[in-house]
């Protein structure tokens, strides 16, 4: 029998909120499931400008530009710049682990599951929808990565 994703196991995040300022708060609700895969989790600075109206966020000496001068967002796109750093830093933590942290929908709706890679690849089986699959994001392809 395929793996099915069990729900009550994501963690709900919202794309539009994490790019309004949100990602360390969304990293702070995440933290005590992160802990039971992380011994010491990165800490994480969300970095507001008023002044230039720019935000990004900071983690282990990486600064992620999610909005701000000289960045698009005609399309959305600090949506996915916000997407793509919050599942960066969670998985970069995970490097050592069997477990990295999967998107599940996105934009509004947009959730994360920790999950094996193989549990991701039986989920998909089970799933008739693309759009349904657990996904990793990622910034080289449209809509951060997602299966259509």
């Amino acid at each position: 029998m395929a793996f099915t994703l069990d729900y009550d196991q994501m963690v709900f995040l919202d794309a539009e909120e994490l790019a309004e300022d949100g990602i360390a708060a969304a990293y702070a609700r995440l933290l005590p499931k992160l802990r039971k895969y992380v011994g010491q989790p990165a800490r994480i600075e969300d970095v507001v400008d008023d002044d230039t109206a720019a935000y990004s966020v900071r983690c282990g000496g990486r600064e992620y530009p999610i909005y701000g001068p000289g960045l698009a967002d005609e399309n959305g796109e600090a949506w996915d710049r916000a997407t793509i750093a919050f599942f960066a830093l969670v998985n970069d933590q995970l490097a050592s682990t069997p477990y990295r942290f999967y998107a599940i929908n996105g934009g509004n709706d947009l959730g994360g599951m920790f999950l094996t890679p193989a549990q991701a690849y039986e989920a998909r089986a089970s799933l008739p929808r693309p759009l349904d699959w657990p996904y990793l994001p990622q910034d080289n392809s449209p809509g951060c990565g997602q299966f259509h």
